[in-house]
């Protein structure tokens, strides 16, 4: 069942949510934050994805990004599969402490959607919404890199290491991200400027 976020303009700039099912809290550990990464990174390399902000809290990611191939669906499409067997498989043969409690929650959650196999991690829809101007760029933006902050985990953004807010303030990240620069200006036919 669609909620309206729909990514009609495979080109356009979105920020996208991905938000694990029953808001388990899977990323408290850096393992799985580290597949986040990677496979984003990987994303950026081969698939011509382009991230320009991004946050890994406890349960869900936020992502400001376009695709340059178009290809914007099924990129995330991809990468939610394969973040998916890459976490599972990490947690059925390493040391997890909540092995049992996270694949009977996924497994339960697999059980209400057709598309699933055995196990679901992520709540299929990816919340996306098209970025329209720069108001709205900037707005995302400070959304995604207060978001630590307002749970109360770090009193300034740039001092959580899973967040685009180091790239900005040139303090080393976890990953590349192609950075906005505001203030050149942006267009919907452009996309922005850099």
């Amino acid at each position: 069942m669609s909620t309206g976020y729909k990514i009609d303009d495979q080109e356009a700039l979105h920020y996208v949510t991905f938000q694990v099912v029953h808001w388990i809290d899977i990323f408290t550990r850096k393992e799985y934050r580290d597949i986040i990464i990677d496979s984003l990174n990987y994303c950026q390399q081969h698939k011509g994805l382009e991230v320009y902000g991004y946050v890994i809290m406890s349960n869900h990611i936020h992502l400001l990004l376009k695709s340059e191939v178009g290809l914007i669906s099924s990129t995330l499409r991809d990468l939610k599969s394969f973040t998916t067997k890459q976490m599972l498989q990490f947690m059925q043969t390493e040391q997890e402490s909540r092995r049992k409690w996270m694949l009977n929650l996924f497994a339960f959650s697999a059980t209400s959607h057709k598309r699933n196999r055995q196990y679901q991690i992520w709540i299929h829809e990816n919340h996306a919404e098209e970025i329209y101007s720069l108001k709205f760029i900037r707005q995302k933006l400070d959304y995604i890199h207060n978001n630590p902050v307002r749970a109360g985990i770090v009193e300034h953004p740039e001092d959580f290491l899973y967040l685009s807010a180091r790239n900005y303030s040139g303090l080393p990240a976890v990953l590349d991200i192609e950075l906005l620069y505001l203030n050149a200006g942006w267009n919907r036919s452009s996309n922005f400027r850099k």
